[in-house]
């Protein structure tokens, strides 16, 4: 199968990448440094700039799927220029996409796999949300999610399947929230945030990528939720990366307000509560190598 990727460099990319070649698939992928593009029998790279409107139309030629991962990093400061950034990676990828397929009605796409944010749910500690729900939240985040999502549903009027995966907390130690949060416990001076009751859905970064892969194998539709089955609370993961990590947790936690003048409106990513379940993807035949808090730490830690 030849499959397409937009955010193939980014942290999620590079680990699909690596499965769908040992898997013999072909790649094909989008990125805006011409410096990046590499030109092997499976793995081929082709540029695209989605704010100058310009794209390769060789990069859907002969593809089975899209695989859309690109877009603007959600954990730098929130400023208003940057929000713009955030909102337009994600819709203008889209776009560019959606116009170049429309203008070759005979390619061979069958699905898009997008995806998408857990923050367009509702704030819950008890309640717990499955993708059934149509209760939003009304927040920065949330929009964004609205707006990513509404621009891939476009898709289905050109016959393509369309997949979304509201993906949670991503553990990994190349990159994302976890080796942030790793840093201040190192140094002994770890603590959890505010109450730290709000409850953080996650998942391995393995088990993130092999989702992709189930996705493309069963050619899911709809949304997902890309999230283990245990949601944990803040304080119960800053635990367990203390204890991986063989060291105390002794200062009391550090209240919102500090969060918010250290890191403004991004703070949210901290302090937020997703409840989630992952009922949906598990019924569809997932099954989690890393579904236990603890055991992902020590994956990634030990």
């Amino acid at each position: 199968m030849k499959i397409l990727i937009t955010g193939a460099t980014g942290l999620i990319g590079k680990e699909l990448v690596k499965l769908l070649l040992a898997k013999n698939h072909s790649v094909h992928y989008l990125t805006t440094a011409k410096s990046k593009i590499a030109n092997q029998a499976n793995y081929q790279g082709f540029y695209w700039n989605p704010e100058e409107g310009k794209i390769d139309e060789n990069c859907i030629f002969r593809v089975d799927v899209i695989i859309h991962l690109a877009g603007a990093n959600i954990a730098k400061r929130w400023t208003n220029a940057y929000k713009q950034e955030i909102i337009e990676s994600r819709t203008l990828s889209g776009e560019l996409l959606f116009n170049l397929i429309k203008k070759h009605p005979n390619h061979q796409i069958k699905q898009i796999i997008s995806a998408s944010g857990t923050a367009i749910y509702p704030e819950s500690f008890s309640k717990v949300y499955d993708e059934s729900t149509t209760e939003t939240e009304d927040s920065f985040l949330s929009n964004v999610v609205k707006k990513w999502e509404e621009s891939v549903n476009r898709f289905q009027v050109l016959g393509i399947k369309v997949c979304k995966l509201r993906t949670g907390i991503v553990l990994s130690n190349k990159g994302g929230a976890l080796p942030e949060m790793i840093k201040p416990i190192k140094l002994g001076v770890g603590a959890g945030m505010g109450s730290g009751k709000q409850i953080q859905s996650w998942i391995h970064i393995h088990d993130l990528v092999a989702l992709y892969y189930l996705a493309v194998e069963k050619q899911l539709e709809g949304i997902y939720n890309a999230v283990t089955p245990n949601p944990v609370s803040n304080q119960e993961l800053t635990k367990a990366i203390a204890k991986t990590l063989k060291k105390p947790l002794f200062l009391p936690n550090i209240p919102k307000f500090v969060m918010q003048l250290l890191l403004g409106e991004m703070c949210y990513l901290l302090f937020s509560s997703k409840n989630l379940s992952a009922q949906k993807i598990t019924a569809a035949g997932f099954q989690f190598q890393f579904p236990e808090i603890e055991k992902a730490i020590n994956d990634l830690y030990a």
